[in-house]
């Protein structure tokens, strides 16, 4: 709920979108469409917290146009940057010192990545804003929503945004904004996977009561340029195994695009249960291998990022609407798992949404609940999607890669051939990734290599690349429910795996000269908004809250 006692002068909208990412921008862009088709203006607005769009945009990223399609057809007459095309394809399993190949006959149709392209999300993001833009949609970069505002019926009325200039203690300093309401008939909230304002809403409105725990996984990309020799344009190449063993899943892609790109990048789900694990430190082991380490000998590393992912599918999607807004894009959690894909489906979910939103309005309604929004999207080709590959995530989380993997390719072999019927039903979730992390004392420390500074890195030159900056007097965004859990309860009893988990080396263990009183050391300033945080503490303790808008990484080419 928004301070009451702050005055702040406030902004209408027809529309108020909560984040410049796919889903949003998409949102946005059909919402113009519509009132161009129609006659009737629809006035929209799309807060962003990073310093301009893209800036906090990350992914592989290998796109199906399929929504893109739908939304922009003559998208490459408008130069949208995806110019390479899907080439070669290719899934192998990795062992310590070699590879197997898995042939493509053998992998369900809806694995094929040919008719995709290659290329940087941070960058169709940025092209796709400038499209919204063109038709009239105001992008407001750079302010942060910190807060929901409700209206006397506990209705979603707007969000503040653009609060500035508060110091590390808690005092205004002398550049204090309080910022500002912007108000809506309506209230998208498109903050990507683990939104801050998403988890308000959830709670208070109770939109996951029929849904299962969400789960993640935490992706981690670098981006390299390469010897032209070394260059591959347009292949794609995914891989499972090694260095990860078969009960800790994850994987790993690699997309050669652009005159001399790699991309570069592994995947871990969070739901692993040794606390010693440290994501980062398993993707520089994972460079190493043969297979990858070929393509990267010789080039350069030029970009570094990370990101949560959802992970949870069909069985993890919240109710999507409640009085005054909805949630739509990864506030939601779309990803297709198998597909390591989400964007055609965050667009599509933005689309439909807006399609809603847009009749709503030439009904006169407002601030009521979009249960039309809700309809189509169990009718639309995201549920179809994920409702072929809903049995995967909880397949591998059971039976491991090996025995999982298996499985889920019978399973989606099986949903698209009987038009979504499985032998397995419909699995459920168990635990959630923070529940999943065991004590320390059943596992043992592992010992990764350090860094060589060629093929391998440390967090922190990984952090200067991603062009990660928060103004310094502010208070930190990464709150503790009880500052002594780290120290007393996570460290003791889960060798406090917040030094492991964060990809960033946002949090320390610190000891005196005698190697004494332990402390917890939170270096705000180096956060890449991935949210792991917020995710795996096994103790529930880490609350992640929006920064000052403009904070954080600005991606570039990622």
């Amino acid at each position: 709920m928004a301070d009451e006692g702050i005055a702040r002068d406030s902004m209408e909208y027809d529309v108020v979108i909560v984040g410049a990412g796919p889903a949003g921008l998409s949102a946005a862009i059909r919402l113009k469409q519509i009132a161009a088709e129609t006659g009737r203006e629809i006035t929209v607005a799309v807060l962003e917290k990073g310093a301009e769009v893209g800036a906090h945009i990350l992914s592989g990223a290998v796109i199906d146009p399929i929504t893109l399609n739908d939304l922009i057809p003559d998208w490459k007459e408008r130069g949208a940057p995806l110019e390479t095309p899907v080439t070669v394809d290719q899934f192998k399993i990795l062992g310590p010192a070699g590879a197997a190949g898995l042939p493509t006959f053998l992998m369900p149709p809806l694995m094929n990545n040919h008719g995709n392209y290659i290329g940087s999300l941070s960058n169709f993001t940025k092209w796709l804003g400038g499209q919204a833009e063109a038709l009239g949609v105001e992008i407001y970069p750079g302010m942060a929503a910190s807060e929901p505002v409700f209206d006397d019926g506990g209705a979603l009325k707007g969000v503040v945004a653009g609060v500035f200039g508060v110091a590390k203690d808690g005092e205004k300093r002398a550049d204090y904004q309080p910022g500002m309401e912007l108000h809506g008939k309506y209230v998208l909230i498109a903050e990507g996977a683990r939104g801050s304002l998403s988890k308000v809403l959830q709670n208070k409105y109770d939109l996951c009561a029929d849904s299962g725990p969400q789960k993640y996984g935490i992706g981690i990309k670098e981006l390299w340029e390469v010897p032209k020799e070394k260059h591959k344009a347009g292949l794609v190449l995914h891989t499972v195994g090694w260095p990860l063993t078969d009960d800790n899943g994850g994987g790993s892609f690699m997309y050669h695009w652009g005159e001399r790109y790699v991309s570069v990048g592994f995947v871990v789900h969070l739901n692993y249960k040794n606390p010693y694990l440290s994501p980062f430190d398993e993707f520089q082991r994972h460079k190493l291998h043969p297979e990858i380490g070929q393509y990267l000998e010789g080039g350069k590393r030029v970009a570094y990022g990370a990101r949560a992912i959802t992970e949870g599918g069909l069985q993890a999607v919240p109710r999507l609407v409640f009085p005054g807004g909805a949630l739509i894009g990864c506030s939601a959690g779309f990803v297709n798992v198998p597909r390591i894909k989400g964007t055609h489906n965050a667009m599509k979910t933005g689309m439909l949404a807006a399609e809603e939103v847009a009749y709503a309005l030439r009904q006169g309604r407002q601030r009521d609940v979009l249960e039309g929004y809700e309809h189509a999207y169990r009718k639309s080709s995201v549920f179809a999607d994920l409702n072929r590959v809903r049995n995967a995530k909880p397949l591998l989380s059971r039976y491991g890669t090996f025995w999982g993997g298996v499985l889920g390719m019978f399973d989606m072999w099986t949903t698209t051939l009987l038009g979504g019927v499985s032998v397995f039903g419909t699995l459920k979730h168990g635990k959630s990734d923070a529940e999943a992390t065991e004590k320390a004392a059943k596992h043992k420390p592992i010992a990764y290599p350090k860094p060589d500074g060629v093929l391998t890195f440390d967090k922190l030159s990984s952090v200067y690349l991603s062009n990660t900056n928060h103004e310094e007097d502010q208070p930190s965004h990464l709150k503790l429910r009880d500052p002594s859990i780290p120290i007393q309860v996570n460290l003791p009893e889960y060798a406090e795996p917040a030094r492991l988990y964060c990809p960033a080396g946002v949090y320390e263990v610190l000891y005196d000269e005698a190697g004494q009183n332990p402390r917890f050391q939170i270096n705000a300033q180096n956060c890449v908004h991935c949210k792991t945080c917020d995710i795996k503490d096994p103790s529930q303790n880490i609350i992640w809250t929006t920064p000052e808008g403009g904070g954080g990484p600005n991606y570039a080419n990622l």
